[in-house]
């Protein structure tokens, strides 16, 4: 296409210019590097980011900043190449066999193959193959920490493997991703005996969720699409919570309007400001996620509405974009397990994808083991899996705390199966008490999580208790949203106002009178029982 440019600086072709990793668990691949690989997207690199001072004493020089009268989308127009593209992507059916030739450009507005089903989005992956494993990971490291347009995302620095084709000037971004791998030290240890338990905190997000991550490419495709006069006008989404978030906040950003269809009295307050705030059109429908679905795929097949939701692959795309993270924050080794919440089961398939991405592409020699965890007031994916995957039925979703997976006919139940039987995975549920408890003993230890990962964490409980997980096991939770945007029922836990539920860690605040001697009693009798045991 006319506006495709240049992605790698020749300087990448060379191993030599990197330091050596230490790397368990995958193989050195040494077949020889390019010398450039030509892209889309605007180079990240020039000379005077790769070259260093011949003087040890002399401070290494530094890159020129941009003129004042431009941003950073101008810069990188600046640098930007005229060299061919040679990467693709199309939609095509999911898990089509060999002989299938349905396919559609990522440009055509589409959300269902001819049969009915699920569509996903397939790279070439031939052309990314020329460039070995060594190569991708090297180019990825590089973007780490960068505000290069549009790097600076952890979604974006993965451009090539989400959306190759498209200009970097219709990208609508927040810098989203690169989001926090820490070690759960104290509660692995103290509530699991582990010591390699990890968290990949995805709330930490521009809107506060994961759903950031697939909704920047959607909008970003949008944004495309309508500057080549498809009959977009709007986009839509049904949601419980975080996906109306991440649509009218990304929309707001390009100038988008946004149509928000929420379940009535479902949603946290938190999460239903958010979508007011950026300037949504919500309509607050009584019925739940699962009727919110079914009128907003009625009503985007007659009016030129984009449908936002996980039928559309694209978001996928963005998602998948955690999983590389996680492997890229190990220093690229990969861990044992990870383990998701699953309600409409898109994300649990995203990560599945870009694990075996990363293996395909031979920048990891395995995948983990994969559990998705549901909610048991919403469980249709457990039971599939407890009958030995014989029979799939939607369920009625019950009330439930994770009221994000709070869904009984998940749109993407056979991308979650496929990834499961592939990833030789499992599936585990948690009771409304079981997730409260889970979140009140993370939050004990220095965290403060979702209820979705209370259902995770709970999941994980049940899986070292049963000895499936192993104590040396390098495990990752992903914690999907932030704990403040469910202030609430944390409130009611400790506060022990959860009808039939025991709370037995809540916290409550002592209620003390205003006098020296009663603070001193209390705070006697609290640092008695904190002291040491001898």
């Amino acid at each position: 296409m006319a506006y495709s440019c240049s992605l790698f600086h020749s300087s990448l072709a060379s191993k030599s210019n990197f330091p050596s990793l230490h790397r368990r668990n995958h193989r050195r691949f040494n077949r020889p590097a390019p010398t450039f690989i030509s892209c889309s997207s605007s180079s990240a690199f020039d000379s005077s980011s790769t070259t260093s001072s011949s003087n040890n004493n002399s401070p290494s020089p530094q890159k020129d900043r941009r003129h004042a009268d431009e941003n950073i989308r101008d810069e990188a127009r600046r640098h930007r190449s005229t060299a061919k593209n040679t990467l693709s992507a199309k939609y095509v059916p999911f898990n089509a066999g060999p002989d299938s030739t349905e396919s559609y450009s990522l440009d055509e507005i589409v959300y269902r193959s001819c049969s009915g089903g699920l569509l996903d989005v397939q790279h070439d992956m031939e052309a990314l193959k020329k460039f070995d494993g060594a190569y991708w990971r090297d180019l990825f490291d590089s973007r780490v920490g960068k505000t290069t347009w549009p790097y600076g995302s952890g979604v974006w620095s993965k451009k090539e493997w989400v959306l190759p084709e498209i200009d970097p000037d219709d990208i609508v971004s927040a810098f989203e991703g690169n989001s926090n791998l820490f070690w759960a030290e104290r509660f692995g240890k103290q509530f699991l005996g582990m010591n390699d338990l990890w968290v990949k905190h995805c709330g930490i997000s521009h809107t506060g969720s994961f759903k950031d991550l697939g909704m920047t490419v959607l909008v970003s495709q949008v944004n495309r699409l309508r500057k080549l006069k498809r009959p977009v006008v709007g986009v839509g989404c049904a949601s419980t919570g975080d996906t109306s978030a991440a649509l009218s906040a990304y929309c707001a950003a390009a100038g988008i309007p946004s149509i928000v269809f929420l379940p009535a009295n479902k949603i946290s307050i938190a999460q239903l400001v958010q979508p007011i705030a950026n300037g949504a059109f919500v309509l607050s429908i009584d019925t739940d996620f699962d009727g919110c679905m079914k009128l907003i795929r009625e009503v985007t097949s007659e009016l030129p509405i984009y449908l936002a939701n996980s039928l559309n692959s694209l978001r996928l795309e963005g998602q998948k974009t955690a999983a590389i993270e996680i492997l890229q924050q190990f220093n690229w080794e990969v861990p044992d397990w990870v383990i998701v919440p699953g309600g409409n089961l898109g994300n649990i398939y995203a990560f599945f994808k870009g694990f075996k991405m990363c293996q395909e592409l031979g920048l990891v020699d395995r995948i983990p083991r994969l559990v998705c965890a549901q909610a048991a007031n919403a469980n249709p994916l457990y039971l599939y899996y407890k009958s030995g995957w014989t029979e799939f039925k939607a369920v009625k979703a019950n009330t439930t705390f994770a009221s994000a997976i709070q869904i009984g006919d998940p749109v993407s139940i056979d991308r979650a199966v496929y990834a499961l039987k592939n990833s030789n995975g499992i599936v585990e549920e948690a009771t409304e008490e079981e997730l409260m408890d889970a979140m009140a003993q993370a939050d004990s230890t220095g965290m403060f999580i979702c209820p979705h990962t209370g259902v995770a964490l709970t999941a994980l409980m049940k899986l070292r208790n049963s000895g499936i997980i192993g104590a040396g096991d390098r495990t990752v939770v992903v914690s999907t949203a932030h704990g403040l945007k469910f202030t609430q029922s944390k409130v009611d836990y400790h506060s022990k106002e959860i009808p039939d539920m025991a709370c037995r860690f809540a916290n409550p605040p002592m209620q003390v009178k205003a006098d020296f001697g009663s603070v001193m009693d209390v705070l006697m009798k609290y640092l008695g029982d904190k002291a040491p045991k001898l």
